[in-house]
């Protein structure tokens, strides 16, 4: 508390503190505004219903990020979604396309150009989901099948004004997550994702309690806190390499002749692995009910009666080891692309940096290498397990419903919510280190 005292008598950073949590309480005033176009009595109907059914398990990572706001068709439905999608396919397209390298190389001018690219896509794809969605409904199979959310008297243009007011939604919170970044406290989009989480947590929290039980309440809430150390624990966690700098003379000033080290995290990718498998597992689902929307009796077939039964049933160990193995393969994939060994050893040789018992150059980027995959297979299993564990541990015994893996209370959001915290807390601490030493200089 009493950093929190402090961090309130700097003005400056009163004052930042102050818009971030303006512009996340916007952000969720407008995810209980419905849509234009929305019965909103018949949604509050189903919500109750629709949150034990496998319908919320196909749409239950966009609904994590959105804070409940999709299946409530808000003008904030969308989320940040396509901005995280956007920023991903972005970032991947910097290994394929030479231009995008470019880019990334020319500082501060080709990362207003990225940011620039991910915008106009964010729209694009924020365009693609809003009208999927919306067409979803307008066949009564969002919420499930034959089930009504709009209004009767709908027309194709009340459709069309549905999807421009979802698309600008999401445009909005793009923006305001770009305030919040600039003026305000931490990331803004990892924040939105934050406050969209934490707002499930009271409602979620009573469902368990009223389904299960105290008992099975006070489980919950015990290994909650095991979790939330365990993730603090890890995400802290680094591996420090020595590093030791020449002394070089230019002019008449000597430089150098310092030691310090590289730190490298344990878990190097994040929560992006997590991210990006989830997603990748939704999107066959899906893609099958778009395809099947016109047939109200699905076919009898192999992929119907197998691979859908798998992954619309997240407590199944076939859901489980394919959810597992993409984890571990997108957490390869995703440091293989932001961390270059190469890269990080020409820059140590350049300012006279070496790694001692190490040569520079090769020998320098083939340890470093080494030391990675090995910090990285750790990462890996500990982002899996943490991804499957309230598949394997709470899905039986709390829900019943499979879709305890994407809770607020599941693995993937606890993760979220503390990295996002660890972050600003770090952020906030370093502005208020910065204010203590002007105040010294002064």
């Amino acid at each position: 508390m009493s950093a929190i005292v402090q961090a309130f008598r700097d003005a400056d950073l009163r004052k930042k503190i102050l818009i971030t949590l303006a512009l996340l309480v916007l952000y969720r005033v407008g995810a209980q505004i419905p849509t234009p176009g929305v019965d909103y009595a018949l949604i509050s109907a189903r919500l109750n219903e629709v949150s034990q059914g496998d319908q919320a398990t196909m749409f239950s990572i966009i609904g994590l990020f959105s804070g409940g706001a999709l299946l409530q068709l808000s003008i904030f439905a969308i989320g940040i979604m396509p901005y995280i999608t956007a920023s991903i396919i972005v970032q991947l397209l910097t290994v394929v396309i030479p231009r995008f390298e470019e880019l990334k190389k020319e500082g501060q001018a080709g990362q207003t150009k990225m940011t620039q690219y991910t915008r106009y896509l964010t729209v694009g794809l924020a365009l693609l989901q809003s009208a999927g969605i919306v067409a979803l409904a307008d066949r009564e199979q969002l919420l499930g099948q034959g089930m009504p959310i709009l209004v009767e008297d709908r027309t194709i243009w009340t459709l069309i004004m549905m999807i421009i007011v979802m698309t600008s939604g999401a445009v909005l919170i793009m923006w305001l997550g770009e305030i919040i970044t600039e003026k305000g406290v931490g990331n803004g989009m990892s924040l939105l994702i934050f406050a969209g989480i934490a707002t499930q947590i009271p409602a979620q929290g009573a469902i368990i309690l009223e389904q299960s039980g105290g008992v099975t309440f006070g489980l919950v809430l015990a290994a909650l806190i095991v979790l939330v150390v365990g993730i603090i624990f890890v995400e802290q966690g680094q591996r420090r390499i020595p590093v030791q700098y020449a002394k070089r003379m230019v002019g008449r000033r000597q430089y150098g002749g310092s030691s310090t080290y590289l730190p490298l995290k344990v878990n190097q990718a994040g929560v992006i692995p997590v991210i990006f498998a989830s997603s990748l597992l939704y999107v066959p689902i899906l893609i099958t009910q778009i395809v099947t929307m016109n047939n109200p009796t699905p076919p009898d077939n192999w992929w119907m009666n197998n691979v859908m039964a798998w992954l619309q049933n997240p407590g199944s160990w076939q859901y489980i080891l394919i959810y597992f193995a993409m984890i571990i393969f997108f957490s390869y994939f995703y440091v293989s692309i932001q961390y270059d060994p190469v890269e990080q050893a020409d820059n140590m040789k350049k300012y006279g940096g070496f790694i001692p018992g190490i040569r520079p150059g090769r020998p320098t980027a083939q340890y470093l290498a080494f030391v990675m995959n090995r910090l990285l297979f750790v990462g890996a299993l500990y982002l899996g397990l943490i991804a499957i564990l309230p598949n394997l541990a709470l899905d039986a015994g709390v829900t019943g419903t499979g879709s305890m893996g994407m809770s607020a209370f599941g693995g993937t959001a606890i993760l979220i919510m503390v990295s996002v915290a660890l972050t600003t807390v770090k952020q906030i601490e370093s502005q208020l280190l910065q204010s203590n030493y002007e105040g010294l200089l002064r």
